[in-house]
């Protein structure tokens, strides 16, 4: 389900700041962060009493008030993400874009596949604007085209869909930081630590994409779009591979006609509740009009980088005095509905997450620069990025540490449950691959470098063995 209203509904779309959420009726009545490029935004369904006791306080200059003046029906949010400016220079300006896209929005449609994903003609065509920048828009469409909607945005734009009742923010409090503060504070190089992480096979990370693909012809994968029959396939297989690394693991579903969250965890051997938890997400996108969207950067990469640890793991007899969960999320490429699920489910349940690295995209190497590792410049807990950033300059030398605007990835729906979180990336700086969300976004293709990919999975990798203590 998502959010649905009517008219004469408030929408308020304001710049995210934590001061936003000590006025309770606005805590009550959010809906999420959602990025536009530039600035992270706020989006609450407000009623007039308390959008006037804001406004008399605290109206940003930036702040949108919008009214809805018909029978609004699902949300969605649609940005461009921050890539290269010779990406956007080959194809056509912001605006051309998006204008093409709403002609899509508004033209009858046939039966067909995109993606792989099986569209059908909605009998309630056209759309509202109700919110507008340069580079994103919150759109009221119909249910139907809601559900799809990705798979005819323009190459470089991202859609999330509005959740259907207001959500939680909590801030990450001061007690979730202290095991990162003290890891922090006590970390240094660990000879076995490092030949640990040096073990990861790349060989096997070559296989394991080439079967995420369907490049190896073997696994009939066309498409691990989250409505897309291939994504079960690779759900039930990553969830088998998982296993056989000794892990006990457990297909999730979270939204009706999307595949699950693949959730595997290896048990403590002492007696803790704490929790670090690497994850991926599986799903993929394609071009329009496209039915192959094999995903092999977005986010084939992160997912085998998670695999390959898990190999090494289960190759090294390696027993954790943490509990560790290594988690492949679906539905990330409709706005982290996997990861949202997810987190707010750990959330009810008052879990210790002590860590959580979220690992989009880490494969594609510019020529000409030094092997990457991008960090969150805007959503993350500051301390679990700096513990990232420093284990690299200790494992992985050879990857320049930086950050990226590229933002956000399901670490967002973590660090808005008030858990320490963050990402990695493969770029200090905007996205640069230029097959992505293309249908070829294949392993097999110049600038796709499975020794990156090494190098911020031994980053992965040695932040979890100092997070949550090991033994062999």
């Amino acid at each position: 389900m998502m959010l649905t209203g009517l008219a004469g509904a408030i929408l308020l779309v304001t710049p995210f700041t934590p001061e936003l959420f000590r006025q309770e009726c606005l805590s009550t009545n959010y809906y999420g962060n959602y990025n536009d490029g530039q600035t992270t935004n706020s989006v609450f369904m407000p009623d007039a009493t308390c959008l006037d006791l804001w406004t008399s306080h605290a109206l940003a200059s930036s702040a949108s008030i919008v009214e809805a003046t018909q029978d609004f029906q699902q949300l969605v949010w649609v940005q461009h993400k921050v890539v290269e400016t010779s990406l956007v220079a080959a194809t056509r300006s912001f605006r051309n874009e998006f204008d093409s896209f709403l002609q899509r929005l508004s033209a009858p449609k046939r039966v067909g596949r995109q993606q792989d994903v099986l569209v059908v003609p909605d009998n309630k065509l056209g759309y509202e604007i109700l919110y507008r920048t340069p580079t994103a828009a919150l759109l009221s469409v119909s249910q139907g085209t809601a559900r799809t909607i990705d798979t005819i945005l323009p190459r470089f734009w991202k859609s999330a869909l509005i959740p259907a009742t207001p959500v939680r923010f909590l801030p990450v409090p001061d007690e979730a930081v202290k095991h990162v503060k003290h890891v922090l504070s006590t970390l240094k190089f660990e000879p076995e630590v490092a030949a640990i992480v040096e073990s990861i096979s790349v060989p096997q990370m070559i296989n394991d994409i080439r079967f995420l693909t369907g490049e190896d012809e073997v696994s009939g994968i066309v498409s691990r779009h989250s409505f897309a029959d291939g994504s079960r396939t690779a759900a039930r297989w990553l969830k088998a591979r998982f296993e056989d690394t000794g892990a006990t693991c457990e297909l999730q579903d979270f939204l009706l006609g999307f595949a699950p969250n693949v959730v595997c965890a290896y048990p403590s051997t002492v007696n803790t509740t704490a929790t670090v938890l690497l994850s991926s997400h599986y799903d993929s996108r394609g071009s329009f009009g496209s039915t192959r969207a094999p995903g092999g950067d977005d986010d084939g990469s992160g997912t085998m980088a998670l695999l390959a640890i898990a190999r090494t793991i289960a190759r090294k007899g390696i027993k954790f005095h943490s509990n560790v969960q290594l988690v492949a999320f679906a539905g990330e490429e409709q706005g982290l509905l996997g990861s949202k699920a997810y987190s707010q489910k750990l959330r009810d349940i008052d879990a210790n997450i002590t860590v959580m690295i979220q690992a989009d995209m880490l494969a594609y190497h510019v020529a000409g620069e030094p092997p990457q590792l991008g960090l969150p410049a805007t959503i993350g807990t500051t301390e679990v990025t700096q513990l990232v950033a420093n284990i690299s300059a200790i494992y992985s030398k050879e990857l320049q540490v930086g950050f990226t605007a590229a933002c956000c990835s399901d670490h967002q729906s973590f660090h808005e449950q008030g858990f320490p979180a963050t990402q990695v990336f493969e770029r200090a700086g905007p996205i640069a691959d230029p097959m992505y969300h293309n249908s070829g976004d294949l392993s097999d293709r110049a600038g796709y470098d499975f020794d990156q990919v090494k190098s911020i999975a031994k980053v992965q990798f040695a932040t979890l063995l100092h997070s949550a203590g090991y033994e062999l």
